[in-house]
């Protein structure tokens, strides 16, 4: 069955009518219960005759006068003949006490019983129905035996009860009027049956407080829950169902008994709540919108259930801030972090996931994320150089073509070592400009002197993008690199592969053609090459493989492809095209 609440505060739900209270003293025939023992001896006189059957462990309340109380009965003659039962109608008797609603010995024994307690009640007719009887029903000077058992004690003058026995350490905010909230609860009439349950169901029971979708006493008893909170309340019927009840479940007059746990608190004019819990001290910059960042999570629901995190997958959440690509609570909870920091973020469902929720996370539900900082960067960032250490002779700076030699250590922003030069014992040798190394640190090696020590920071637009290597440098991350120049050793002319030191011999082709045959074949070629590079006059371009470009310096100049050069095809540097730079 559905939980038992008002959708409409100015009317219950529908229920079966219960019995009025009587004004007739031959209603007070139906009242009370099986007498265990038939042979009973009558009472004599005006004696009232009281035995607690079964008394409960616990009584937090007794009946006194003036209560409202809800009991069943069987109600015989002292030889056993049954004359009445409130079995047999299925329903309780329901009566004040104290008000001569009943028969005076009834209004007497019941003062003082608590809930689920049974009494065998025997009533002399002094105290029920006299020398006159009821009609063929109860006859004359009869004596009265009842079996009476308890169920419902309430008074007009009642109000909620709250009974907390749980209540978390920490309660930053508790339930007030117009939230949204979200609970399990137990429902049982106060003999402790149960007529609902939410865990039955295993869904939350989902409301707004306070503002009659619920009975009355439940808009009062919820009111001031932490989440986390477990309480009991207690409900007067007039303060749930009344006199219509609810359905076969909840009968006419009875009180009700929620025990609940709150798992979810909200309000519709909530923000976002962002808790900074570590902000490193070094914090140059703050994440704004249209940054891209990646960040560790880990996301549960209010109570504390787990719903998702990016350290199980082992593998930071990576997107765009400030541009929708995210909940609208989350886009917003990432603004103005510094790398490395961490913060907890509590979204409300109206700025995550809403009324509909999506997969582990139900409808309505707020969420937090605690979130750590790894990497964030900018699609407008360039590389960032940092010079921490320059010798005082610092004129000989690196350019384009150079052959450097120099040792790292790279790392993510957070610190992660992804390599360092240093554990191999060796440089790491390129030729600046050339495409030997990735475009961010070509820029941060360039104009860098012998001895200087620097910083680059490399945003992954200038790393390796969005795939980065895998088992190596995650995908969009932002790179650290301290590097160190050892030697440089100058390269040649931006587009040369070889130049002469002095002046071209003008019998060039005759120098290298040995054999005078009129025809240079790679080997003689190579051959004289190597000697001029040997004696000084002349350079091959650092930092690539020597034979590699003369073999290239020779297939420009066999232009017929032949595998040799004559005189015909030989020419100089200044008689080729000057988009041509490998050549003599």
């Amino acid at each position: 069955m559905g939980v038992r609440h008002r959708t409409n505060p100015a009317a219950a739900l529908p229920g079966t009518p219960v019995t009025r209270w009587p004004v007739l003293a031959l209603q007070a025939i139906f009242l009370v219960s099986f007498v265990a023992c038939n042979d009973a001896p009558p009472v004599p006189g005006d004696q009232l005759y009281i035995e607690r059957t079964s008394v409960p462990e616990l009584c937090p309340r007794s009946v006194q006068e003036g209560d409202f109380v809800r009991y069943h009965y069987h109600g015989t003659f002292p030889d056993g003949k049954k004359f009445d039962s409130s079995y047999d109608r299925g329903t309780t008797y329901n009566v004040f006490v104290g008000k001569g609603q009943i028969i005076a010995g009834m209004d007497k024994a019941l003062v003082g019983m608590c809930v689920n307690e049974r009494r065998l009640v025997k009533i002399p007719p002094s105290l029920a129905y006299g020398s006159e009887g009821v009609g063929d029903v109860i006859p004359p000077d009869a004596i009265l035996h009842f079996d009476v058992l308890l169920m419902d004690i309430w008074n007009p003058e009642d109000t909620v009860k709250m009974e907390t026995y749980y209540k978390p350490e920490n309660c930053a905010r508790t339930v007030q009027v117009s939230d949204f909230i979200r609970y399990h609860y137990n429902g049982t009439l106060l003999d402790g049956t149960l007529f609902d349950s939410s865990h039955n169901r295993m869904k939350t029971y989902d409301t707004y407080v306070g503002i009659g979708w619920l009975i009355p006493g439940m808009d009062t008893g919820l009111l001031g829950m932490c989440v986390g909170e477990r309480r009991t309340i207690t409900v007067p019927p007039f303060l749930a169902y009344g006199e219509d009840g609810d359905g076969k479940d909840i009968p006419s007059q009875a009180t009700l008994v929620f025990d609940v746990v709150l798992l979810d608190l909200h309000n519709p004019k909530d923000g976002i709540t962002v808790e900074v819990q570590y902000v490193p001290e070094d914090c140059e910059r703050k994440t704004q919108a249209g940054d891209y960042v990646r960040y560790h999570y880990n996301g549960t629901l209010l109570d504390g259930t787990f719903f998702d995190s990016s350290y199980s997958r082992n593998h930071t959440y990576d997107t765009y801030i400030g541009k929708g690509y995210v909940i609208a609570g989350m886009d917003e909870g990432l603004l103005g972090v510094c790398h490395g920091e961490k913060r907890r973020v509590i979204i409300p469902p109206h700025l995550a996931y809403g009324e509909e929720g999506t997969g582990k996370i139900p409808g309505s539900a707020v969420l937090v994320f605690d979130i750590l900082i790894v990497d964030f960067h900018n699609p407008d960032d360039s590389v960032n150089i940092e010079s921490n250490y320059k010798p005082t002779n610092c004129t000989v700076l690196s350019k384009k073509g150079d052959y450097l030699k120099y040792h790292y250590n790279a790392t993510l922003m957070d610190g992660t070592m992804l390599d360092s030069t240093h554990q191999y014992g060796k440089t790491y040798n390129i030729v600046l400009g050339s495409g030997q190394v990735i475009m961010g640190m070509d820029i941060g090696l360039r104009d860098m002197c012998v001895g200087e020590k620097r910083t680059v920071v490399i945003p992954p637009h200038f790393g390796y993008g969005e795939a980065g290597v895998e088992g190596e440098v995650p995908g969009s991350a932002v790179l650290i690199f301290n590097i160190e120049l050892l030697e440089l050793i100058p390269g040649l002319p931006d587009g040369y592969m070889f130049i002469w030191n002095g002046e071209v011999s003008p019998n060039l082709f005759e120098d290298i053609d040995k054999d005078e045959n009129g025809e240079i074949f790679l080997e003689e070629f190579s051959e004289y090459i190597n000697a001029q590079v040997e004696m000084g006059k002349g350079k091959l371009a650092p930092g690539f493989d020597a034979s590699n470009i003369i073999e290239n310096m020779f297939k420009n100049q066999d232009r017929n492809e032949d595998g040799k050069i004559t005189e015909a095809e030989f020419k100089l540097k200044d008689q080729e095209d000057k988009e041509r730079h490998d050549e003599l």
